[in-house]
Formats: C-alpha cells, structure tokens, sequence
C-alpha cells in the first residue's frame, strides 16, 4: 500500500510551508489506488522513480480528484505552501497552474540549484530548500509581501468558517481595509481560484478529513463542515470528487486512470 508519513517542517520553512508528507509505495501485490483530492494549495513536489530519475515539480491548485493506478515511486515529497507564499515564490499568478503539474525549472529561472541530482534523498532536498525558499522570499517588495499577507488573511478566514455562519468575503474585504473587487483578484491570483470556488474545496476536505464518516449521521457531518444539509454536502461532495460521499468512503472510487 502507499505509505503517507507527516515530517516536521524545518523552522526556516514554516512561514512558507503549511506541512510535509512523504510518500512510499508498498509492493505491487499490495498498492492501492492513488487518490489525489481537491486541494486550494500549490505544492512542491520532490519525486524519485525505480529508473533513479528525480524531479522537483510544482502541483498547482487541484479542483476536482482524480484517480490513478498505483505506481512505483521509491520516493515523493510534498510540500505543501500556504495560501499567497506560491505567487511570492513562482512568480506566476496561480490561475496558470491549475489543475497543472509542471517542472520547477518552467517558472523559476533560478532554479538550476534546486534540481533534482541523481542520488538525492529528503535530507539534501530539505537542505537546498531551506536555503532557496526564505531568499526567494526576501527578494520581494513590499508590496509583493503585502499581497501574499492579504492573500494568506483571506484564505485562513475562509477555511475558519466550518460550522458557523458564513462571514461574506465583503465583510473579509473591510475588516482587511480593502475593496471587495480588489480582494477577489488578489485571491484569485494569489491562490489560482475564487474565494467562492475556495470555500467549496474547503467544505469537500472536512467532510474526507473526517476518516468515521462511513458511521457519521450524514445530516450532523454536513452542519459541522459548514454545508447547508444533507443534499447539499451530497451535490458538492459528488461533483469535486466524482462519486457520492458513502461511495467515495466505501472504496467505490470512479475508474482509474494512468498517473
């Protein structure tokens, strides 16, 4: 089966990097479907193949899952960056990489000493990264550092709403001291999709958070993860992940696709 570890993030790295997983996949006999979820977040990614080839790449924003037949990766890494840090770090506005995997060397130009060597394992990634990410960083203006802060603002207020009533993103915009309209292009070029669109994966994730749904009282689950009902949870949950929620938690999963 495919194993999913949490590592600590490195000090350096917390005020870009929300976590760190690392992934391993079991033998053959043994591996499960490779699930990927709806997930607002960009992502790095450090992946090894059983070829000894390597590649950092970028996971843009996810908007639906998808499903894919297990495959043998001795090693991957995710990093997962928080909400505003990727448009500081990749330079692109994040509406380009939706439902996108690409290369890291295709948007950042200096990237040459954050590829993937032959031979490479987490400690020396971590220790390349530790190093490249907080610089990247710090070579902003500040201007650029407002924004990403506006952006990492909105997006922790939208995802604290789970189970209570729905703070309007106007009422976000003021609080913040700026206009809604501005507010929403800095969202969606911060994070790569719309607050409105944000909030839906975010209400999808806690429901998949929540590992005892398949013994859950649907009806309560909905109402904590902030959906109006029953149907309502049912609709969304349906139409990001492609199958019902007690099918989805079930392992009735839509039909695999290659990775």
């Amino acid at each position: 089966m495919t194993l999913e570890v949490p590592m600590p993030v490195p000090v350096p790295l917390r005020w870009l990097v929300s976590e760190i997983t690392s992934l391993r996949a079991g033998v053959p006999a043994e591996r499960t479907p490779l699930v990927h979820v709806p997930d607002a977040d960009t992502s790095l990614i450090f992946r090894t193949t059983s070829a000894r080839r390597s590649a950092l790449l970028v996971a843009g924003p996810r908007t639906r899952a998808s499903y894919h037949v297990g495959k043998d990766f001795p090693l991957c890494l995710r990093l997962r960056l928080r909400p505003g840090a990727a448009r500081l770090l990749l330079g692109v506005p994040m509406t380009e990489l939706v439902d996108r995997v690409v290369d890291l060397k295709e948007l950042w130009d200096g990237a040459a000493g954050l590829t993937a060597e032959p031979g490479d394992d987490v400690r020396r990634v971590l220790r390349r990264l530790q190093s490249a990410l907080p610089a990247r960083i710090t070579a902003q203006s500040n201007a650029d550092l407002a924004r990403g802060a506006l952006v990492r603002a909105t997006a922790q207020a939208l995802r604290d709403q789970a189970g209570q009533q729905r703070e309007p993103i106007a009422v976000i915009a003021r609080r913040l001291a700026v206009s809604e309209r501005h507010l929403r292009d800095l969202v969606r070029d911060g994070i790569g999709v719309p607050p409105k669109r944000l909030e839906r994966i975010e209400r999808v994730r806690r429901v998949l958070a929540r590992g005892g749904a398949r013994t859950a009282r649907w009806a309560q689950l909905a109402a904590t993860a902030g959906f109006y009902d029953q149907s309502h949870m049912s609709a969304e949950f349906r139409t990001l992940m492609g199958v019902p929620p007690a099918a989805f938690f079930a392992g009735r999963f839509p039909s695999l696709q290659p990775c």
